[in-house]
């Protein structure tokens, strides 16, 4: 007890879940709860510089402790979030698609310092999504981590292990503090880590097949991964199974929010590099150890299971609409100053085809994120698509990009824009799927 407010233990948080979960199955409050989470935004330190002390940083952690926080395909959770942070706050979440979660923008307060909430989420697809408070980001006063979430397929998928890779960037003053996205960060050295470290290292065993999840959670850089002298079997995009590829060189690029599932057949040890667009630098390795022994050969790598996601988009009789990314005119605000009383960005029916044409007027390349559905990248005809569905995009300067998604979720949901600049504001809009 501190200060007359009450800070919970882990034990008394996962006891008041599920307590909550029962009340709502006996109350007959929709289908059963299959599943819970308990969620805490907290402050915490992290070792960013080898032999100084620890930077100070908030998180979205789970209370469990687990290293990875695992749902499967099928579940309706129910999230317990704490805000032991002193502004308001709420997870938000990206790749889940379906079902309007609980976001706070669109017509919930987020959470005020030392609440509790409740509420419940549907994981309608299998995938690699992510949990972050960052949306709020002009209240923040440290730069703060996301938190990875596996949505696992129901049925098994042919790997030997299953790792989650959270790439982060953090600029840091000369005193080893951190400036949080936002704010000019012009004599602070940009750092990045692989899970919290600095040089982040992979042990496997020769032949053993990794799932490996990439996740870039920069809030500002594209980045470029690279493991050397291995082929990188693109398996998933932005938690979505997409037709398997390899990576060129070997080599991912990722918006930030941008994730991607690849499958690897440790060989060899090798370099994790990264390419800010800058300079590369090695953030890691892979180290092999041992050598696995299998009674059956390995065969190729297969189609992860679909998401039922339409094969086809009707582009013909799609809604058109153009967006210009980050231009007030245009009713981007920052999140701050959001109202679903302002005018949406577009609306559509439920089951029609939306096309966007996405125009980056700014001098720097902007990222565009799409909230409750994900989106094919058209061809540059408007004559087809990628074989792969995206939620985040980054769009260079001067250029138009176009997609294409089938309204699936009625709601109102949420846009995201932001330059690629540390010191850019983040902006929002939204549009509505009724």
């Amino acid at each position: 007890m501190k200060s007359g407010i009450f800070h919970p233990t882990r034990r008394e948080l996962l006891a008041g879940l599920g307590a909550s979960a029962a009340g709502l199955i006996a109350a007959g409050a929709g289908p059963p709860v299959t599943a819970q989470l308990a969620l805490q935004a907290r402050p915490a330190t992290l070792a960013l510089r080898p032999g100084q002390p620890p930077t100070p940083i908030w998180e979205l952690a789970a209370v469990s402790h687990v290293r990875d926080v695992r749902l499967k395909r099928g579940d309706r959770c129910e999230l317990v979030f704490r805000n032991d942070l002193p502004v308001p706050l709420a997870p938000v979440w990206y790749g889940l698609s379906g079902g309007a979660p609980a976001d706070p923008l669109r017509g919930r307060a987020p959470a005020p310092p030392n609440a509790v909430e409740t509420s419940i989420i549907s994981i309608l697809n299998a995938g690699t999504l992510l949990a972050d408070f960052r949306l709020f980001e002009d209240g923040l006063k440290q730069p703060a981590r996301p938190l990875p979430i596996i949505a696992a397929e129901t049925a098994g998928v042919a790997v030997d292990r299953d790792e989650v890779l959270l790439i982060e960037e953090w600029r840091l003053r000369p005193d080893g503090t951190a400036i949080p996205p936002g704010q000019e960060a012009k004599d602070a050295t940009p750092l990045y880590t692989i899970n919290g470290q600095s040089s982040f290292e992979l042990s496997a065993a020769v032949g053993e097949r990794l799932r490996l999840r990439f996740i870039n959670g920069s809030q500002r850089t594209v980045l470029a991964i690279k493991l050397e002298s291995h082929d990188v079997r693109v398996m998933a995009l932005d938690g979505q199974p997409a037709e398997p590829f390899s990576a060129r060189n070997g080599a991912l690029v990722l918006a930030p929010g941008g994730r991607a599932d690849a499958f690897v057949d440790a060989a060899t040890s090798a370099a994790l590099l990264l390419h800010d667009g800058k300079a590369s630098r090695q953030v890691g390795s892979l180290k092999i150890s041992g050598q696995l022994e299998r009674r059956v050969p390995l065969l190729p790598a297969q189609p992860l299971p679909p998401n039922d996601l339409p094969e086809k988009l009707d582009l013909r009789g799609a809604l058109r609409f153009d967006v210009a990314l980050g231009a007030t005119e245009a009713g981007w605000v920052r999140p701050a100053g959001f109202s679903t009383a302002s005018a949406p960005a577009f609306r559509a029916r439920p089951g029609r085809t939306v096309v966007l044409a996405l125009k980056n007027a700014a001098p720097a390349t902007t990222v565009f994120h799409l909230h409750g559905q994900p989106f094919r990248l058209l061809d540059k005809l408007d004559d087809g698509w990628k074989p792969y569905w995206l939620d985040t995009l980054a769009i260079e300067p001067g250029q138009t990009q176009r997609i294409a998604f089938a309204a699936a979720s009625p709601g109102r949901w949420l846009l995201e824009s932001v330059a690629t600049d540390w010191a850019a504001p983040r902006l929002v809009r939204w549009y509505g799927v009724e």
